[in-house]
């Protein structure tokens, strides 16, 4: 892990901090592998976020191991990583609670303790005094600050707490920044807030205080992006969400829509200039490492949040866009669309094809090609957001004029057999056999596997190694499955994602097709070719 300097002194006055890999993890049926959490980590850092929470080390295998892979793995140039776990437990000191140590030990520059602010909490989930909840708070902040960890506060329950008992909950929060805490977060754990409420509350807790205050909001009122710019209206510095608003139950503050407004609205500069036209993108890619289906109608960054239907909508944008639009979409990375008439979106197919190292916008004849392509393949399923490899096998083939070929299939067929009477312990057995063309020499290969794909990959990989023995170091890592017209039943269209590595690095390709199988196929075609284009760059 590694963070520009220049990058924490951008966010010194004002923190942008993400949940998404703890707090937004939660989510009914989201369950991130520690890959996943890795690769969303790298799109959050590519957004200039200036915090990214990555889970509570030693509360789970998943995220320890993700801490231990992070020190190798993230080269984030914006974010620091965030560390998350509670306080002390009652009755024992900081240095001696193995939680505490867990944090300690995690190589996570930045620490957030969860810390009880309501006193019913307190004497109910705790079971302790409230005298020995502010020592368990003071002696863990003390501990991790003399351990030389930046630590933030987060004060559950808080709004709750300072209904009921508004001097014990302001106490907590004095005495976990007088103990060396740089933030409290204040939390609308349960989500009930409205923003006159939460701006009266905010106001009031920096007035009676004087501790950095910030804001971590749940949508359970549905208020959850504007109690968040309600505190910060009133004070807050440091505001806490999710990207796509995830979260459990009905999620947390949707990180891209605060930041938006703050920044587009509000005129105020929180993230690296320009880092927010990446908006859209990164959403999208993020839902697709999810898995979980982008919401169209997501504000700034939904795909029909700039579409306009043909009539006089279409007429007037013709004229003026400003007519029926709030901002221009440019300014988070999304494009306006006219539902009759799709825009080409352009300007997002040289900036990626800059990214990946192609100059196109001295050929505009190639840009509209390529976007025409990247058009054509999506709507019949295909998506390129969390695709680069495959995105870039097609740019590679319109820059080039033919696609990168290191082997040519002639066909393949792929058998599951099941035996009827079967004991509990046999499983199907799948039989795959690949005929190609691979340096000049034909290959029949068959394989086997515990399934279909497993069977394909199998086969397509013995053939091609023995033309391309570097092939033995790919391995898929990661697999994911999306019914695209669910309406259609067993007729429907299914795209695949399918993650391969080969040891060093890692790239995400797409397949669609009628049937999981096809879709599967036409994803690992594209997942050796772009290994071999590659190892034969490099």
């Amino acid at each position: 892990m590694s963070t520009d300097a220049s990058a924490l002194d951008l966010h010194g006055a004002f923190h942008v901090y993400d949940t998404t890999l703890r707090d937004g993890a939660q989510q009914e049926g989201l369950n991130l592998s520690v890959a996943d959490k890795l690769s969303i980590a790298r799109q959050l850092d590519d957004l200039g976020v200036g915090y990214i929470e990555g889970g509570w080390p030693g509360s789970n295998p998943k995220d320890t191991e993700f801490f231990r892979r992070a020190v190798d793995e993230l080269d984030l140039r914006h974010a620091r990583l965030a560390a998350f776990g509670s306080t002390r437990r009652a009755g024992m000191r900081a240095a001696d609670d193995p939680m505490v140590a867990a944090l300690r030990d995690s190589g996570a520059g930045v620490v957030t303790l969860v810390a009880k602010s309501h006193d019913k909490h307190v004497e109910k989930a705790l079971r302790t005094t409230l005298e020995e909840n502010l020592a368990m708070i003071r002696d863990t902040v003390g501990h991790l600050r003399a351990e030389g960890q930046q630590v933030f506060l987060d004060a559950e329950h808080f709004f709750d707490g300072y209904t009921d008992n508004r001097d014990y909950a302001l106490e907590v929060l004095r005495t976990a920044y007088d103990a060396g805490a740089d933030v409290i977060a204040l939390c609308d754990t349960n989500g009930g807030m409205l923003p006159a409420w939460m701006a009266d509350a905010v106001h009031d807790v920096i007035e009676s205080t004087g501790v950095r205050v910030g804001i971590h909001a749940h949508n359970d009122s549905g208020c959850a992006v504007a109690n968040s710019l309600a505190a910060i209206d009133a004070g807050a510095t440091h505001v806490q969400g999710c990207i796509n608003g995830y979260g459990e139950r009905t999620g947390n503050a949707d990180l891209v829509n605060v930041v938006a407004n703050l920044e587009l609205k509000l005129d105020r500069q929180v993230l690296p200039p320009g880092l927010l036209g990446e908006a859209t993108r990164i959403a999208h890619a993020v839902a697709e490492v999810t898995n979980v289906p982008p919401t169209s109608r997501q504000p700034y960054v939904g795909s029909s949040a700039f579409a306009h239907k043909a009539g006089l909508h279409a007429s007037a944008i013709k004229v003026d866009p400003d007519l029926y639009q709030h901002t221009d979409p440019a300014g988070v990375g999304n494009d306006m669309r006219l539902l009759v008439s799709e825009m080409a979106g352009r300007a997002t197919i040289e900036l990626k094809g800059k990214e990946l190292g192609y100059d196109l916008g001295e050929d505009r004849d190639l840009v509209t090609r390529i976007t025409e392509k990247v058009k054509e393949r999506e709507a019949v399923g295909y998506t390129y957001e969390a695709a680069d490899a495959s995105f870039e096998l097609l740019l590679m083939a319109e820059v080039e004029g033919r696609p990168p070929s290191y082997f040519e299939v002639e066909s393949w067929r792929v058998i599951t057999e099941t035996l009827t009477h079967a004991r509990e312990d046999e499983e199907a057995v799948s039989e795959a056999t690949v005929k190609l063309l691979a340096a000049g020499v034909r290959y029949v290969v068959t394989g086997e596997g515990n399934g279909p794909v497993n069977a394909l990959d199998q086969a397509l990989r013995s053939a091609i190694g023995q033309a391309y023995p570097e092939i033995a170091k790919f391995e898929l890592i990661d697999f994911k499955v999306r019914i695209l017209d669910q309406g259609h039943g067993t007729d429907a269209v299914t795209r695949v994602l399918i993650e391969t590595s080969d040891g060093a690095t890692s790239w995400v390709t797409v397949g669609v097709g009628a049937n999981v199988i096809e879709a599967s196929w036409d994803a690992l075609m594209d997942g050796f070719t772009y290994g071999l284009v590659r190892h034969h760059t490099d």
